[in-house]
């Protein structure tokens, strides 16, 4: 079901390049089930098919409601009601715009947030951060101003010891390249 949750999304965001694409997926996943490893309590199922999914219904990216593609998927796979709704729980729990602090119900999204925050903070955060702002008409110091709305934040906001310890270095390799920014800008 995994392989299939894969091909599924490839398809889903085929020609996307504003940063919510396959390759932030996998990497969403590939920290979820790292995370995971240090969770014992979680379902991995429910953590891996949350990861998979977490943007199949982006707003920013798909005028779908109610969790319309991950329901299809998850339908098309006969998983259970029961567990479905568990995923489409952890996918509802990622959002920062929707969920701010608001801590999940599930350690499975715990586990989802922080993967998907993960993935926007370091290298990798910076350039999704301009690949999305120039897809969308962003000028640079208006990207340079999402680090301090919203990806200086996310350290603080891990909620799983291991996000956490991931996170450290990523929050410090922005800030180098933010006073980087600075000293070549004089801004």
């Amino acid at each position: 079901m995994i392989e299939e949750a894969m091909e599924y999304i490839r398809r889903l965001f085929e020609g996307n390049s504003d940063g919510h694409d396959f390759a932030h997926t996998m990497r969403v996943y590939r920290n979820a089930m790292e995370i995971a490893d240090s969770e014992p309590e979680c379902d991995r199922m429910v953590v891996a098919l949350g990861a998979l999914l977490h943007d199949a219904d982006d707003g920013k990216l798909f005028g779908t409601e109610h969790n319309e593609h991950a329901r299809a998927f998850l339908s098309s796979q006969g998983v259970e009601p029961q567990t479905a709704e568990k995923i489409l729980s952890v996918i509802n729990d990622v959002s920062f715009s929707k969920n701010r602090d608001r801590k999940p119900e599930l350690p499975e999204g715990c586990i989802v947030r922080d993967a998907d925050r993960l993935d926007a903070i370091g290298a990798v955060g910076i350039a999704r951060t301009f690949a999305y702002g120039g897809k969308h008409g962003r000028g640079l110091q208006d990207s340079i101003a999402h680090f301090h709305e919203k990806l200086l934040l996310l350290k603080d906001m891990m909620l799983t010891e291991k996000a956490k310890e991931i996170a450290e270095s990523r929050h410090q390799f922005m800030i180098g390249f933010l006073r980087q920014w600075e000293k070549e800008t004089g801004a």
